[in-house]
């Protein structure tokens, strides 16, 4: 992961080696070389994402120096990826808190005490609905934590709640729903301490103001303003990524082009489900390169 970015891009190089010094340890030997098992855990996962992220737009940069998005975002993890892009949050803090926050996820929670599924064919209001019923059967937490398309909402809690609440969004006609191999239930209230734990490292970072503005997670709106980015990022933990409402607000702000940057290509395809008209590209190498290029440089004439 990110090893073709590396070779073939300075600016590509440098974000690596100032990770690796920021963390303390080779995150860069892990992306290249794994092996899976140690980049399995949350804690590792989530720096070693946003390091090949940054290192992949860096790239981009290199080759297209005047490059200007009109807005950024990202899907959870990825709005620190989006921040660092924006200038409002430096790589070697990004990387640090991402490493913490993934760490304090994983205490959160006790291993196999909660769950996470995606319920498929439904829409987020009925999931909402099995979501509640199956919270209150259960006397246990179950909510939506990722709101990824118009037919895809990923939920989460006690797992046993969890369990209930796919089989109460099949009886109101979902397609069927898919356990997915997590290691804690993320963005619903179980992680309240992990919240409380991440506050008190976003309060030591020096933020800056966003240029060009950040779409969050929270609020699916833009914002600019380093005041407001700690709190945010606090209430991103337990809060659910509102990603269909995102691409649904960048859609009434003129945005026509999405550009994925990062290792995957998962968010192109919600975007497709999302804004059907829309042109996107994914940048999760240096094969994707001149795709990513084309898009970018294809603009002229376009809302942004």
């Amino acid at each position: 992961m990110g090893r073709d970015a590396c070779e073939a891009s300075t600016a590509a190089r440098l974000v690596f080696e100032e990770a690796d010094e920021a963390l303390g340890f080779a995150i860069s030997k892990l992306c290249f070389e794994g092996p899976d098992a140690e980049l399995l855990p949350t804690e590792i996962q989530q720096p070693a994402i946003l390091t090949t992220s940054i290192a992949l737009h860096r790239m981009l940069c290199e080759r297209l120096p005047d490059l200007a998005p009109a807005y950024l975002a990202g899907h959870s993890l990825g709005e620190y990826s989006a921040l660092v892009a924006a200038g409002a949050l430096s790589l070697a803090d990004a990387v640090r808190l991402v490493n913490a926050r993934g760490r304090f996820m994983q205490q959160a929670v006790p291993p196999g005490a909660g769950a996470m599924a995606a319920i498929l064919g439904a829409s987020a209001e009925d999931v909402d609905e099995a979501c509640a019923e199956a919270a209150a059967e259960a006397e246990a937490v179950v909510t939506a934590a990722n709101y990824n398309s118009p037919q895809q909402t990923v939920i989460a809690g006690d797992a046993a709640a969890v369990e209930i609440a796919c089989r109460m969004a099949g009886e109101r006609g979902a397609k069927r729903s898919v356990s997915l191999p997590v290691s804690a239930p993320f963005h619903c209230s179980l992680m309240g301490p992990a919240a409380e734990a991440l506050a008190t490292e976003l309060s030591k970072v020096a933020f800056q103001d966003a240029h060009p503005e950040v779409v969050t997670n929270v609020e699916a709106e833009p914002n600019a303003s380093a005041d407001r980015i700690p709190a945010l990022l606090e209430a991103q933990v337990t809060a659910p990524v509102r990603f269909t409402d995102m691409i649904g607000r960048l859609t009434e702000l003129g945005t026509t082009h999405f550009l994925e940057i990062g290792p995957g290509r998962v968010l192109s395809g919600l975007v497709a489900r999302i804004q059907r008209r829309s042109k996107r590209a994914n940048l999760s190498g240096v094969g994707d390169l001149e795709d990513a290029v084309e898009l970018a440089t294809g603009l002229a004439g376009a809302d942004g």
